[in-house]
């Protein structure tokens, strides 16, 4: 990518993401724009190429692809117009409608990641504004590519549910760890060893789930089926409330990523 990719905010999110870039070849460091309010390089490998900013307006100024990665509270105090940009965000909340009010551009798509992007292991899912074009889409799919895994969706709505489920990572999936390593406690597992276990338990999951051909349904009903030790856990986890407690949890998180759309 040949030309200047302008990228607002620097925390957490963002220092994943341009991570993954750089890590990946994606994007090139002499190629970035970033701006923030402290005006301090990322703490990211050949930083130095990159250049820095603390005012957006001078940024837009300069970049084709601008990225928003900062908080919505803070959105709208950016001041941002870029009505010739492809604008790409990876905002909580702000929706394609948004994003047009507040840059000023018709080329908006909207994406959510996560900070695993750093180790080229986040999901980012996008939505795109019915003016952005073919080479728009293929931008949006190699930068958030570069990230992990990336699916084009149709439904925006279904974007506030991936703000809930895929977003906070590890998030519930740490929470599901949580609960086992208590088990492990209470039965007498000292702490420990019973977090070093599940931490492990959880990556050799992962690597299972991410690389074998069978879903996470086929993969339960395939242990039932065994009729193992684990069947049994597995049958009274089908008997108990656990999926409507979990599709609760998440409608919550998705219905308070709404309340945070910019003013």
């Amino acid at each position: 990518m040949r030309d200047r990719i302008g990228f607002i905010g620097s925390g957490m999110l963002g220092s994943a993401i341009l991570r993954a870039w750089i890590d990946s070849g994606t994007v090139a460091p002499e190629a970035l724009i970033v701006a923030n309010r402290s005006g301090a390089l990322p703490d990211l490998p050949q930083a130095r190429a990159i250049t820095v900013t603390t005012d957006p307006a001078s940024l837009a100024a300069r970049c084709d692809t601008i990225v928003l990665c900062v908080p919505p509270a803070a959105a709208p105090a950016l001041g941002l117009r870029a009505p010739d940009a492809l604008i790409l965000s990876v905002m909580a909340a702000a929706t394609l409608d948004d994003l047009t009010r507040l840059t000023g551009a018709a080329r908006v798509i909207r994406a959510m990641s996560s900070p695993a992007a750093a180790h080229g292991m986040a999901y980012s899912p996008f939505v795109a504004a019915p003016a952005a074009t073919r080479s728009d889409l293929a931008r949006a799919q190699r930068l958030l590519g570069a990230c992990g895994q990336s699916d084009q969706l149709a439904d925006e709505a279904l974007l506030d549910h991936f703000t809930a489920m895929t977003g906070p990572v590890p998030g519930f999936v740490a929470a599901f760890a949580e609960a086992m390593v208590a088990h492990a406690v209470r039965v007498g597992t000292p702490p420990e060893i019973a977090d070093r276990a599940i931490r492990q338990l959880f990556l050799s999951a992962g690597h299972m789930l991410a690389g074998d051909a069978p879903t996470a349904a086929e993969h339960v009903q395939g242990m039932i089926d065994y009729a193992g030790t684990t069947a049994a856990g597995l049958e009274s986890l089908r008997r108990s409330t656990l999926h409507q407690d979990v599709s609760e949890a998440l409608t919550a998180a998705a219905e308070q990523a709404r309340r945070m759309r910019p003013a």
